[in-house]
């Protein structure tokens, strides 16, 4: 699946925001160095340089198109690309940040535990940030537009869904044997948006494209119509015509004993 750094950064200041919120509980007060994986367009990165300007700061990304966007971004920064399914720092850091990145990572808590017991100095801080909407109507309805539509045959066994995410207990039981603190929390985002369209735009730039990329091109057109009018249904209208979109996401900041 290939990136669009436009089509997520159509709502860069909404996606930006839980990034800057798990920054903010990064419990560091001069790291040396400092990696943003998963960094995609780079609007991560620069939070990160901002409240850390002297640190050495890297990013790495997956996605070509991504990366080519973070060194637009951010010229002076080394980026690289690696999958965070093998990837680990050249040298242990101080900070492994990594906003919305680990919902895509197959076995997460395997890699998250060789993240911290080899990635990081003793001290250094694993901060991820990940959406937790799979219940959400968004989402829902990805999978019954897909089921529902003739090209349900595509995905039969799962295709295009994302997996759940680990239970809390499950980070906890990973991570405080490696930790010397823990801190594991949820926040839900409520975004107004304009309409339901808006909607369809956001989730195109995430959760949308691995069904997109599973249909034939004849066939998108008819599935984002049918997808765009069952969002319409999920989301009434707010007195002012928008509409409200309901986001949550896990966070998890642990400290490497």
């Amino acid at each position: 699946m290939a990136w669009s750094p436009a089509q997520y950064l159509k709502f860069e200041d909404e996606r930006t925001r839980p990034a800057r919120d798990l920054l903010a509980q990064v419990p560091l007060d001069a790291p040396t160095l400092a990696i943003d994986m998963g960094c995609g367009p780079g609007n991560s990165t620069e939070l990160i340089a901002e409240r850390f300007p002297d640190t050495r700061l890297e990013g790495m990304d997956s996605d070509v198109n991504m990366l080519e966007a973070a060194r637009k971004r951010l010229p002076g920064l080394t980026f690289s690309h690696g999958g965070l399914e093998t990837w680990l720092p050249a040298e242990k850091a101080d900070l492994l940040y990594a906003n919305a990145v680990f919902q895509w990572v197959p076995d997460q808590l395997a890699v998250l535990k060789r993240l911290v017991t080899e990635g990081l100095k003793p001290g250094g801080v694993l901060a991820i940030q990940m959406p937790d909407n799979l219940s959400e109507p968004t989402h829902r309805l990805m999978e019954e537009t897909a089921l529902s539509g003739p090209w349900g045959h595509r995905f039969v066994g799962g295709k295009g869904k994302r997996p759940l995410l680990p239970k809390p207990e499950e980070y906890m039981n990973k991570l405080n044997p490696l930790s010397s603190r823990v801190d594991l929390w949820h926040t839900i985002y409520y975004h107004p948006l304009a309409n339901a369209e808006a909607i369809v735009e956001w989730v195109k730039g995430t959760g949308l494209r691995p069904w997109l990329d599973l249909l034939e091109e004849k066939d998108r057109p008819a599935y984002l119509e049918a997808y765009t009018e069952a969002i319409r249904k999920a989301y009434p209208p707010l007195d002012d015509g928008r509409v409200l979109l309901r986001f949550p996401r896990l966070f998890i900041v642990a400290t490497k004993a």
